[in-house]
This record gives structure tokens, C-alpha cells and sequence, in this order.
């Protein structure tokens, strides 16, 4: 619109002025203050045109930023165009000029027949929403400039556009981190590195009753009372890429440090004292390689659904072959030992794959999620557990216990660089079964932790998130705390 508005006013300004230069050329009189005049109106063309030029470089220099704005949505939330610093419409600054009155007293005046009925065009023809690419230029059409929509409120402009950008690339929405699974899935052509760390700490109180009861209220015997504290510390490193906008694939590997401390005090055995029993482990985790597809196009209103399937391998410390507090065995009658290991294991100690559905479904000005898992631990065979001595225990086969899982929660855009989330995550452990038959003691196991995720986003390529857990259940950590700061390629 500024470029025809400005060129139909010099061309109609010239024609006019020209016309009866023209028509006085054939009287030699007057041919020098002609030739004059011409050379005036020159120069005053020359400088409409030069401002002209000046203007469109403007215009185009803001488009090009809008153009890089809108090339980055898929790192970084869209920037609304409402907020850009746009210069003022070419054709008002060239009546003012024409006109030499300025700004101020153009709508005090009339604006000349040529400019009346001069093409115009929309003002925003680049705000999100309009239909059309963000390059691409309305077209012309006639008449005055539609009115601008009202200001929407902060929370939902950024939400709607949000939204809007999502629907463009049909990808999900992001949202603060809380589970092991991100929700967004990494596009073509980039790379994630994600360092991270996690801590978790629990406690446990046991009390074992040895003896046998005169009346009830009377016990001969041994109480052992024990009590077990657990500190794990893991750090890893997590890279994901794109292999196109709707699949992505991962590979993790952690490092885990742990420390277990059992405080344990028998009664009438003659002392008071509290023994404690010490131990730790370090070493490399189970490094684990997973991937995610995208299984719909999801949008407004619409729900997304991703697929994915994890692989944990057993590069950990193996948990049989550390070495068990034991003489010569640890199960059965007359145990010799405390049955605690000297050195904690880093790793299960079994292959494991693990089946995902998550999906989230974005309603503004929040997105919510959730997520179900099945996990299966291959057995093994010929499982022998070391105890002291060098001594080896032989265990048969071993079949751990399948776990089914579930979680859900809610994502909320705090503005366009931080969110925050909430969730719950619960799993079910089944017992574990040793040459076919279920273990003597073991039980169905329930897991139950509630989350709450906070997520800043620093730069394009840089974001901070931290998560912190709280134990439902007697066999969930207490308290776990996890940071991670991705960061893009």
C-alpha cells in the first residue's frame, strides 16, 4: 500500500505541475522562468522520490525482522506483531510533507483529489492469524483501512498465538517438564543436549519380631528395629534429534552415585547402642535409547498423541555381583549375615522395554497431559548372587515383576519465557517370581508422587527447568528433585 500511495502522489503532483510548462513552451517569453520553475519542481520530485525510498527501506527492514521472528517459532514462542515498533504508514508522512503542515494538522485539512482515491492497503497485513504467510503482502483493495481488532490481555494474546504457531507446524504445545518423556518432540535437522540431575532421598522404618508370645501381651525374643536412609545422587546426559517434524530419537546416559545408611538396635541382648551399617556405590547407570512418533495432527481443541518405546540396557553395576553381607548364604533358615550388600549396585541388573502413549490436549490458557506405560523385565536364568569369601550363591531364574504406569497433569504459560506445571505419577510393581514361583514376601508395590515443574526459557537455544517430587506412598522417595538444562542446535 505505501509504495502505490506513494508513487500514483508524485506521478499525479508532476502531472499537474508539468502540464502547463508544457503547454507554454511555444512562447519564447517566457522560456527562462519556465526552465526555472521545471528545474524547481526537479528537485522537489527528486526529494519526494528520495523520501519515498527512505520509507520502503523502513517497511522492509521491519518485514525482515518479522520474517526471522516467524523462522525461529519452532525454538522460541512467536512475538505478536501488535508489539513491534512499526513506522508510521508512508501515505500519512507524504500528505504531511505535501501538504507542509506536519503530522499534527492533517486532519484539519482535506486531502488532495489524487490521494482520495489512491489504493490502500491493511495495515497489518503481517499480524498472526490473517490466513496468509507472514511474508507474503495483503492485496490491494480500495477504500478505507479496516478498523484494528481490540488488545487482548497479555496472558491470552500469548496463549492464542501460541496456538496459532502450533497449528501451523502441527506440533504440541510445551510445557514445563515433569516426567521422563518430553512432550514436544524434537523437529528435523536440530539436536538437544540435555544435561541433568537428580536427587532423591527416602526413609524407611522396619521392625522384626524373633521369639514366640506366653500371652499376648507378654514377647520372649528379639525385636530388631531397623532403620534405612537413601541418598542418590544421578547425573546424566540425554541427546535427542529430529529425524523429520513428527518422529525424534533419544539416547541417555546416567551416572549414579548412592549411600545407604541402616540404623539398627536389638533389644534384650543386654546393650542400647545403635549399630549402623554404611555403605555406598558408584558407577555408570543402565544407559537407555528410546523413540517417539507423533501420531496425529493435533491443534485447538484437538488432542495430540505420541507413541514411544524405551530400551534399558544393563551397563550398571550388576546388583549379584557385588558382594552381600553373607558367610555362605543369605535366604533360606539360618542366614549368616545381615543380607546387606557391602558395595550398592547401579543398575537392575535386567533388559527392560517399556511401551508409552502420552497425549496432551491444548485449551487455553492451559495444556493438560498425561501418559500410560507398560514396562517389562526380561528374565534371567542362572542367576547366582556373590557373598563373602568369593562364595556364590546360586539363585535359579529370576523374573522381575511387570510395571504399569500412569500419570497426568496441567501445563500453564506464566508469560512467553516461563511455565509452570503439576502432576501426579503412579506406578504399580508386580512381585517377583524366582523358578517359576512367586518369592516368599514379596508384594504388589505401589509407587505415588506428586510433581511440581517450573520452566525458564533463557534464549531460543537455552531453558532451565526444575521439578520437585513428594512421596504418596510408604515405598515412594520422599522427596526427589530433578534440574535439567536443555540446550539447542
Amino acid at each position: 500500500m505505501p509504495t502505490h500511495v506513494a508513487r500514483l502522489g508524485a506521478a499525479s503532483l508532476a502531472a499537474m505541475l508539468l502540464a502547463p510548462v508544457a503547454q507554454a513552451q511555444g512562447t519564447p517569453a517566457a522560456e527562462p522562468d519556465k526552465a526555472a520553475e521545471l528545474a524547481t519542481l526537479k528537485a522537489e520530485l527528486a526529494a519526494q522520490r528520495e523520501l519515498v525510498d527512505r520509507l520502503m527501506r523502513e517497511v522492509q527492514a521491519q518485514r525482515a525482522k518479522i520474517d526471522r521472528i516467524e523462522e525461529r517459532r519452532d525454538d522460541a514462542r512467536p512475538v505478536l506483531a501488535e508489539n513491534l515498533e512499526l513506522p508510521p504508514r508512508v501515505d500519512d508522512l507524504l500528505l504531511s510533507e505535501q501538504r507542509g503542515t506536519g503530522g499534527q494538522n492533517t486532519q484539519n485539512n482535506q486531502p488532495a483529489p489524487a490521494q482520495n482515491n489512491a489504493p490502500r492497503t491493511a495495515q497489518n497485513n503481517n499480524a498472526p492469524g490473517n490466513g496468509r504467510p507472514p511474508s507474503t503482502p495483503a492485496p490491494v483493495v480500495p477504500g478505507p483501512a479496516p478498523a484494528q481488532p481490540a488488545a487482548r490481555p497479555p496472558a491470552q494474546a500469548n496463549t492464542a498465538s501460541r496456538i496459532q504457531n502450533n497449528q501451523k507446524d502441527q506440533r504440541p504445545p510445551e510445557v514445563a517438564p515433569l516426567f521422563e518423556a518430553p512432550g514436544v518432540l524434537t523437529p528435523r535437522g536440530k539436536y538437544i543436549l540435555e544435561p541433568a540431575l537428580q536427587f532423591g532421598y527416602s526413609s524407611s522404618n522396619r521392625v522384626a519380631l524373633v521369639g514366640y508370645t506366653v500371652i499376648p501381651a507378654l514377647l520372649i525374643g528379639l525385636v530388631d528395629v531397623r532403620e534405612v536412609k537413601r541418598n542418590t545422587f544421578t547425573g546424566s546426559l540425554t541427546g535427542r534429534t529430529g529425524l523429520n517434524n513428527r518422529m525424534e530419537v533419544e539416547v541417555k546416559v546416567p551416572y549414579v552415585y548412592r549411600s545407604d545408611a541402616t540404623v539398627s538396635r536389638e533389644i534384650f541382648t543386654g546393650t542400647a547402642v545403635e549399630r549402623v551399617f554404611d555403605t555406598s556405590g558408584k558407577a555408570l547407570g543402565d544407559v537407555e535409547i528410546a523413540g517417539r512418533y507423533q501420531l496425529n495432527n493435533g491443534g485447538p481443541d484437538k488432542a495430540y498423541y505420541i507413541g514411544g518405546l524405551r530400551y534399558k540396557s544393563t551397563t550398571g553395576k550388576d546388583p549379584f555381583e557385588v558382594v552381600t553381607d553373607c558367610q555362605t548364604r543369605c535366604i533360606g533358615e539360618n542366614v549368616t549375615g545381615t543380607g546387606l550388600p557391602l558395595s550398592l549396585p547401579t543398575g537392575s541388573g535386567f533388559h527392560s522395554l517399556q511401551g508409552s502413549l502420552t497425549w496432551l490436549f491444548p485449551s487455553d490458557p492451559a495444556v493438560f497431559f498425561g501418559n500410560l506405560s507398560y514396562l517389562h523385565n526380561f528374565k534371567r536364568s542362572n542367576v547366582q548372587r556373590l557373598v563373602r569369601n568369593g562364595i556364590r550363591e546360586p539363585l535359579g531364574e529370576l523374573a522381575p515383576g511387570a510395571i504399569i504406569g500412569f500419570n497426568f497433569g496441567m501445563g500453564l504459560a506464566l508469560n512467553d519465557k516461563a511455565s509452570l506445571s503439576l502432576g501426579y505419577d503412579h506406578s504399580t510393581v508386580a512381585r517377583m517370581k524366582q523358578n517359576g514361583r512367586t518369592v516368599p514376601g514379596s508384594v504388589r508395590t505401589q509407587l505415588g508422587t506428586l510433581l511440581i515443574g517450573y520452566s525458564y526459557r533463557f534464549n531460543e537455544k537455552r531453558s532451565l527447568s526444575v521439578a520437585v517430587g513428594a512421596g504418596v506412598t510408604r515405598d515412594t522417595p520422599d522427596v526427589s528433585l530433578t534440574i535439567r538444562m536443555p540446550l539447542s542446535f
